[in-house]
Formats: C-alpha cells, structure tokens, sequence
C-alpha cells in the first residue's frame, strides 16, 4: 500500500507496475476543480469519495459519486474523472484475480463504517508491504466487505446512437427544458415510439426514468455543493421545491434529507441550505 497524499489528483502514476495485488492511494484537493482525461490500467479500481462529489464517465454511462459512497471501475475500462470543490477521497487499485466476487461491471457502492476504516487503515500501509502477513490479512478482509457492499443506482446511462447522443447533449445543456417526449423526438428526427424503443433498447430505461436520473445526479451535484433545495428546484424546471423532493424519493426512495443524512454527519448537512435535518438526526 502507498501512504503518499496526492495533492494534484490529474498527475499519472502507473499503478500496474507496483508488484501488489491491491494498492491504496489518498488523495486530496482543496482546488475548485480537478479533472483526470481518460485513461485506463490493467487493475480496477476503486474512488471513495470523503469529502465532495465526484464523477466518473465512461463510453456508455456516467456514474456520480456523493460523499460517503465509492466508484467500482472493472480493469481496463477507459474511463475519466472529474471532482467539483474541495475534494477527500481514498483509491483502491485491485489486480483481476485478486478476489472472486468483485463487481464485473462499473457501479457506485454504499460505504459501510467497516469498509471506510479499513480504507483508510490500509492507504497506510507500505507500498510493498510483506506478503502473508498482517496486511494481507486485513487487505482479504477489505475485499470481502468489498464484495459484499450494496449497489447504489446512481448510474447516468449513455446511448451510442448518434441521434440519441444528441437527444442526450441537449437535455444535459438546459436540464430544465420541459419538452415533452413527442417532441423531443421530432427534434431529433424519429417517431415519438421509435425513440422510446430505441432507449429501452439501448439504455435500458424510459424516456422519464432517465430524465428523473439526471435529475437526481444534477441535484447531489448541486446540494453537496451548498445550494438550496429551492433554488436546484427551480434550475431544474420544478414549480417548487415539493414536486422536486416527489421526483428525489420516487427515484432513490429517500428525500434529498434524508438522503445525505444518510451520508454526511449532522454538522455538515445543517451547513447545506435548505436542507431540513431528520428528527434523530442532531445538527
């Protein structure tokens, strides 16, 4: 493992050349944003977001990453990452083999207390830490917890299809268009029920699945960074703030409160404006 903290989380490291199945890097950034271009390596990897939020693209989705929770990226998948404000967060870089169980595909995980410390007891090791000892014994039991942590769906899917893709730039451009579907498909040259299949088919979700996702990703973005309930209500298109915490449960089953409390302590989520603290949550 590797206790270095990386200030400047866009300097290349080839990780695959460190001799160890699993090695652990810290990393922080106190700049207002920071952007890794698009590479790969053979070991997966994992990014836990501490503090702030972060994002992950690759060719056929986006993944948001909200404090508290961690990025699975599969071996040798391109992918590129990019953090908004002051950002915390702990890689883990895990050889193919290194355990059975490991998620196959690129997701955003829930962090249990358990598997957060032992992130951050890790990250202390020695890089090349000897072999068949105390290390490797809590490194099994990292990728265990690993294996058995719970999905979150925080996942942006992307289509390949070019007139999908442009469907897609356009609602990224001004989330709070209220086009309706029949005519978002006229702007994109299809019938209204060729585009609904061709999304299915591509995506996996309806035309306003994937809209109340976005919505929901642009939203995590914009509250961890401080802003309202009210005002990411209104940038969004909603009438109110209600409508908009309707749309927050019936996409992750949690309000936008109950959500991060979920995720950051007391002290932090009273400091995010408009954001109502749980009865047993204590500010």
């Amino acid at each position: 493992m590797s206790s270095i903290a990386i200030t400047d989380l866009t300097v290349p490291r080839d990780i695959d050349s460190v001799s160890r199945p699993v090695v652990a890097l810290s990393a922080t950034s106190v700049a207002n944003d920071w952007e890794n271009a698009k590479h790969q390596h053979r070991k997966a990897q994992l990014i836990y977001s501490l503090r702030g939020i972060l994002n992950c693209e690759i060719e056929d989705g986006v993944w948001i990453v909200p404090p508290q929770c961690a990025i699975w990226i599969p071996g040798d998948l391109p992918h590129a990452a990019r953090g908004a404000g002051e950002t915390e967060c702990y890689c883990l870089f895990v050889e193919p083999d290194a355990a059975p169980d490991l998620p196959k595909t690129c997701c955003t995980i829930s962090v249990s207390p358990l598997l957060r410390e032992l992130l951050v007891k890790v990250a202390g090791f020695p890089e090349l830490y000897a072999p068949g000892g105390r290390e490797d014994r809590l490194i099994a039991t990292l990728l265990d917890e690993l294996a058995a942590a719970p999905v979150e769906d925080l996942h942006l899917p992307m289509p390949r299809d070019p007139r999908l893709r442009n469907l897609v730039e356009m609602m990224l451009a001004d989330p709070s268009d209220k086009t309706a579907k029949a005519d978002w498909a006229i702007r994109i040259g299809m019938s209204e029920r060729s585009m609904s299949r061709l999304l299915l088919h591509e995506i996996g979700m309806s035309f306003g699945r994937w809209r109340r996702q976005l919505h929901v990703i642009l939203a995590l973005q914009r509250l961890t960074k401080g802003e309202s309930v009210q005002t990411v209500a209104l940038e969004l298109g909603y009438e109110n703030a209600s409508g908009f915490v309707t749309m927050f449960r019936k996409a992750v089953g949690k309000p936008p409160a109950r959500y991060l409390s979920d995720r950051l302590g007391g002290a932090e989520l009273a400091s995010v404006p408009g954001i109502m603290l749980p009865d047993n949550v204590s500010p």
